[in-house]
This record gives C-alpha cells, structure tokens and sequence, in this order.
C-alpha cells in the first residue's frame, strides 16, 4: 500500500499523519523531533511511505539529513507555500497541519526546496555571525554619537579608524562622559577584533576556494561577496540556464496578468536577502568607485542614464548574479569586454 507521510515539525515535538493513495487517514501521532524517534515511529506506522513532507524551519536541514541517511523519501518544502495549502483549514492545530502536509505529498503539488550541502552551511553561519557582530558595532557608535548630542558634540564623519580619535578630542570639552563612553569604547574595540578574526577566515577561504577565487576577478566584488554567492548556489548545476539566478535572487520585477491587465511591479526580493544586498552593494562600487574601463560599467551607465541610477544598480546587480554564475560553470574569470555572458 502506497502510504504519504506529513510532518509538522516544532522544537520539542513533531505531528505526524499517514495518508493512502486515496487520502485516507491511515495513522496519526506525536513524537519528541528527534531523528531517532522519528524513524522508528514510521518503520511501524508507513513502512510503505513513498513521500514524507516536512516544511522548512529551523529543524528542517538537520531533520532531512538525519532522514535521509536512514534511506527514508524525505522531502521540505516551501513554508509560504504550505501556508497556502493549510490556509482553508476552520482550525489551526499541528494535527490539522500535519493532516494537511500529508494530502500536500500525496497531491504532489509542491515544489521540494533544495537543501543545501553542510559546506555551504557553514560558510553561511560564518556571514550571519560576521554581519551580526557589524550590526552589533553599528549600534554602539550610534549610542555614542547620541550621548555625544546631548551635550552639544557632533562626531562627525570619522573613518579609517579616526573614531575613538575623534571622539578623545571631543571628550577634553566633557570630561565627565569618559565614565559613560569608556565601556562602550571597550565593547567596541573587542567587536572590531572579532570581526577582523572573521575577516582573516573569509579571505583563508577565498585564497583557498576555486570558485570564490574566480568570482572575485569581477570589478566590485570581494571576499564577502563572492562567499555569499557561492553559499547561497552551493550547486551551480541546478539552474539550467544562468538567467534563472536573477528570479532565484529576488532582481527580476514582479507580474500580475489577468486578461486585458499586465502590470510589471518593484522587484520580488524572494530569496536570499544578504546575496541580493552584497550584490547590489557590488553593483555601487562598479558604478561608482571602479576606475578601469569595462563594458559592464558602460552598459549600466546607459541605463542609469535613461531610468534614473538606482535602476541601474538593480540592473546591474542582476546581470552581476547572472555572469557570476557563468563564470563559475564555465570555470572561466572575468574579461573587461563582457557585459551578457555566452549561454546565459
């Protein structure tokens, strides 16, 4: 008997239901989300199971794994996308949820989200922590600009390291705000060693991968940029055509069309919201900072000048995305004269 298995996934606890081909409910339960307890539960209940639906969560990449290396059809898919399918439910409950992801595997109409290998995973979780630790020295400059202004001090624009140099000079006016800043000033300058021990693993990785090493060779992207891109593609195999990235990424526009309507709106941003951002920042330093002759540059210059320039940088983070991705899967490194990679 063909059985269809769905999983509402939560931190302690997972519902499950088994359906048949027919949609009948064949059995239903809740175990602890632990891989272990889950694979016994279906060895006893759907040991015919052909498809098992989860969504995508916070458990989500670890539970596949586990999943998959016990030889189970295990299969995540989209969460917007199952909210969609769940939504005509009278009553939220996991038991309805999970009721619901097993019609969903036995429909089949969903569309699997791909998991990433652990590699890019961890280059990931190397981004996030990086960011987060950039973030985190952002706010405290901000606190100490704000407690600057209360007593009638700008700081000012202080690059380069001119910072705490800066604000030294500021504080011989109010010497009792040393007491205030000092703190700050010490968290600060812990963070800024953190993130620079980040900086040193990001370029060891960038020396040291193939891939990151020949995406870098475009004007305007870095070591972060290029390991964003090759964590979030992981496999560029599975796009067909390199155009794909663009959608991929959230920089194609979006459409409504209905009969006699067609409207052409801002774009998705479906996707991964830091490899758009890092892209669309590369695409501001090609514009505005790169000095060497390129044909890309010329090409998003024209449209700049016809559409207005942050068109422009929209534009030419997307056709970034998608040369980046030629150049990976052609193994090739960037030439000034390109501006629409062969086979894209």
């Amino acid at each position: 008997m063909t059985q269809y298995v769905g999983l509402d996934v939560s931190l302690k606890m997972t519902a499950l239901c088994v359906v048949d081909h027919d949609g009948a409910w064949l059995a239903e339960g809740k175990v602890a989300s632990e891989p272990g307890a889950l694979a016994a539960w279906l060895a006893v209940h759907a040991p015919e199971a052909c498809r098992i639906g989860l969504e995508t969560g916070p458990l989500s990449v670890w539970l596949w794994n586990e999943l998959k290396e016990r030889g189970l059809p295990v299969h995540v898919i989209d969460a917007r996308h199952a909210k969609a399918g769940l939504a005509l439910q009278t009553s939220k409950t996991d038991r309805n949820d999970a009721r619901g992801l097993a019609q969903i595997m036995r429909t089949g109409w969903f569309r699997e989200v791909r998991v990433k290998s652990k590699a890019a995973h961890l280059l990931r979780a190397l981004l996030a922590s990086r960011g987060m630790l950039v973030a985190t020295r952002r706010d405290l400059e901000n606190q100490i600009r704000g407690l600057l202004k209360t007593f009638g001090l700008v700081l000012g624009t202080a690059r380069h390291g001119r910072f705490e140099v800066r604000l030294r000079d500021l504080l011989t006016a109010e010497p009792g705000l040393s007491r205030l800043i000092d703190p700050l000033l010490e968290a600060r300058r812990a963070i800024i060693e953190q993130i620079e021990h980040y900086d040193r693993q990001l370029l060891t990785i960038a020396r040291h991968h193939p891939a990151v090493a020949r995406l870098m060779t475009v004007p305007g992207v870095g070591p972060v940029t290029a390991i964003a891109f090759a964590a979030t593609i992981d496999d560029p195999t599975r796009f067909r055509r390199s155009r794909q990235i663009g959608a991929y990424l959230g920089l194609t526009p979006r459409r409504y069309q209905s009969g006699e309507v067609d409207r052409r709106g801002h774009i998705s941003k479906a996707g991964d919201g830091l490899t758009r951002m890092l892209l669309f920042e590369a695409a501001n330093a090609l514009l505005t900072r790169s000095r060497k002759p390129c044909a890309l540059k010329a090409w998003a210059e024209a449209i700049a000048a016809r559409c207005g320039r942050k068109k422009a940088k929209v534009a030419l983070a997307r056709r970034l995305a998608v040369l980046l991705h030629r150049l990976w899967c052609d193994q090739t490194t960037f030439h000034p004269d390109i501006v629409q990679p062969v086979a894209a």
